[in-house]
């Protein structure tokens, strides 16, 4: 692909946390837990990219250190041709004008004492103080409309909504500045099943009329199916796949990313009966103190003896996918 188009380019971006020893000793070293260890991807004008794993593998992490919210430990976050890291604050906050973020928890991540109007117009008068308030409200207006909220609740507070209208009112605040690039945290995990049908495609649908790029976190691969046009699969930090939704959904690569998609229910009774499960086995390693070698190689069905010591390195398999395994 040509990166020089890309609104973001991230390479070997590292997120690494000190904890405390485990060990009564003053000199002893701390521990290090490596939450995000070497992500590299691209994102481009009007694509979703799709990052999916199981809890704790680090996708939150990088969500929020791709916007500072968390400082990089190491490697490189590039808007638009521009070195983001360790960037200055006024830097980073001229960015926010155009990379928004929608959080997990719909109702949690808005502030309980101000009106639905106030949530959203809160970042036009951050970002433009000096617009006026008959401006500020009429571009409120026009995207509580955007995503399905009439004037009429415009005056009403976080707790008086439901999840899915608590999830709408946030997308509304994420994109009142007309941003390029949204990154959505896990933001239907917290909902009913039709509620989350409902919002991605609400998402989909902005994303046409407004040209985004979407960043989409989610857990399950079923979730991003219809709206990424390029999937990430994340294990303990690590990218294990990166393919076109094409190719990771019909002729996934990585052991880890088979045993993801076979856990997805089939509609079909009949297929969903005679389907062949790869369940993985034990529990997800702790991050503290990962496996060596490759990290999956405690779970994976295929390892062998060299998994122990070669750490896989992802690398191109075709034109569309990339993998981080040895023995595909």
């Amino acid at each position: 692909m040509n990166t020089s188009a890309a609104l973001l380019s991230v390479r070997a971006l590292q997120v690494h946390f000190e904890l405390a020893a485990d060990s009564p000793w003053p000199w002893a070293a701390p521990r290090l837990l490596k939450a995000v260890d070497g992500v590299s991807f691209d994102i481009f004008p009007g694509q979703t990219l799709g990052i999916v794993g199981e809890s704790g593998c680090g996708k939150s992490t990088l969500a929020r250190a791709m916007l500072n919210l968390i400082p990089a430990t190491a490697g490189s976050i590039v808007w638009q041709g521009q070195e983001m890291r360790g960037a200055s604050t006024e830097v980073w906050h001229t960015l926010r004008k155009s990379v928004q973020m929608i959080f997990q928890d719909p109702l949690a991540s808005l502030n309980p004492r101000m009106t639905v109007g106030q949530i959203i117009a809160e970042p036009l008068r951050t970002h433009f103080p000096r617009m006026a308030n008959e401006e500020v409200m009429q571009k409120v207006r026009a995207m509580m409309a955007k995503v399905g909220l009439t004037e009429q609740q415009i005056n009403r507070y976080p707790h008086e909504f439901s999840g899915g209208q608590c999830q709408r009112i946030g997308i509304a605040r994420a994109l009142v500045l007309e941003p390029k690039l949204v990154i959505c945290d896990e933001p239907v995990s917290a909902l009913d099943v039709s509620i989350q049908a409902q919002i991605i495609n609400l998402l989909m649908e902005l994303q046409a009329q407004m040209g985004l790029a979407l960043v989409f976190i989610a857990h399950d691969l079923a979730v991003v199916r219809h709206i990424s046009q390029r999937v990430m699969v994340m294990y303990l930090g690590h990218t294990m796949e990166l393919a076109g939704k094409q190719a990771i959904y019909q002729r996934p690569s990585h052991p880890y990313t088979q045993a993801l998609l076979s856990a997805i229910p089939l509609p079909d009774p009949k297929l969903e009966r005679h389907k062949t499960l790869q369940l993985l086995q034990g529990d997800l390693p702790s991050p503290i103190n990962p496996p060596s070698g490759c990290i999956f190689r405690t779970r994976c069905p295929k390892a062998i003896a060299n998994c122990a010591v070669q750490i896989p390195v992802l690398r191109a398999l075709n034109a569309d996918t990339e993998v981080a395994c040895d023995l595909v």
